[in-house]
């Protein structure tokens, strides 16, 4: 599996926090940066850059960062093919992937403390897309994206 990692100055260090729990792990992953918490950069730019690494099919998921994890969410959302799932809760990091096939997850430094980033990060990882009737709402998801997409 691998793992595209991202986030703004505010998410900076929870980012940080993340990647050492990806690497206990020995997950596979890039960091796209930012790659420090004194440099004010814009959030779009990061979201934008791990969502079309997990679009190209590069990477197979993506987590993002920003201070309350809503900014990287709604960038990244943006990109056609993107479920990112603001979780903030082990029970909605499992949910977004058993139900809604998130293929980012996106949190928020200033909302939740690095321990339990840990276990929504442990959980999300794990969890599998259920199929079934969830895949007919991931679907009408995809056509409506599909329906404003100008190509």
């Amino acid at each position: 599996m691998q793992i595209a990692v991202g986030g703004d100055h505010a998410g900076w260090k929870l980012k940080e926090e993340i990647i050492l729990y990806l690497k206990e792990k020995n997950l596979s992953y890039h960091d796209f940066g930012s790659f420090s918490a004194q440099e004010s950069v814009d959030y779009p730019d990061f979201a934008l850059l791990v969502a079309e690494a997990v679009r190209s099919g590069e990477y197979d998921l993506g987590i993002l960062c920003c201070g309350t994890g809503i900014g990287v969410s709604m960038a990244a959302n943006k990109v056609p093919g993107i479920r990112a799932a603001l979780c903030h809760d082990t029970f909605s990091a499992r949910a977004s992937r058993e139900h809604n096939d998130a293929n980012i997850l996106t949190l928020g430094e200033r909302v939740i403390g690095p321990g339990l980033a840990r276990e929504i990060v442990d959980v999300w990882l794990k969890a599998v897309f259920q199929g079934g009737r969830h895949a007919r709402r991931t679907e009408k998801i995809a056509q409506i994206e599909n329906k404003y997409i100008k190509i």
